[in-house]
């Protein structure tokens, strides 16, 4: 399979990479803003949802980056920051227009932890990094 390099500049391109990072699990250290550069950054394993299709194939998980850009705020809510060894599992990236091309980039986990990106404009990045493993379990949802 070949490692995927999406580029979002608008919420239809968000929607794909939200799909593509579903049930990533990230670790609290592997993320963090640096201010200089308006970027903020998350290594993630990554669960590839295209390679699991078969009901009993798990799939494997990637590595990936992913970065976000003209990032001019960052906060966070439902976890501790301060933990770098927490672990988090992603469930959605969202964009919430506020004036023209600002907003607000809303990245979901798990339990209610969330991470809200304050930017002038969309512009995210995801990147396979070209590790590859077999998954221990295919991820699943409870239906509502």
């Amino acid at each position: 399979m070949t490692d995927l390099k999406l580029i979002a500049l608008d919420t239809e391109d968000l929607e794909v990479i939200s799909a593509h990072v579903q049930d990533a699990v990230v670790r609290v250290a592997d993320m963090g803003y640096a201010r200089g550069d308006r970027r903020f950054a998350l290594l993630m394993n990554r669960y590839d949802w295209q390679s699991g299709q078969g009901r009993r194939d798990k799939g494997q998980r990637k590595r990936a980056a992913l970065h976000f850009d003209s990032v001019q705020s960052v906060s966070t809510a439902g976890f501790d920051p301060a933990a770098p060894e927490g672990v988090l599992s992603l469930l959605a990236i969202t964009f919430s227009p506020i004036d023209g091309p600002a907003g607000i980039i809303e990245l979901s986990f798990a339990g209610g932890g969330t991470v809200r990106l304050g930017v002038e404009c969309l512009e995210a990045r995801l990147s396979d990094l070209g590790a590859a493993w077999a998954a221990a379990a295919k991820p699943a949802h409870a239906l509502d």
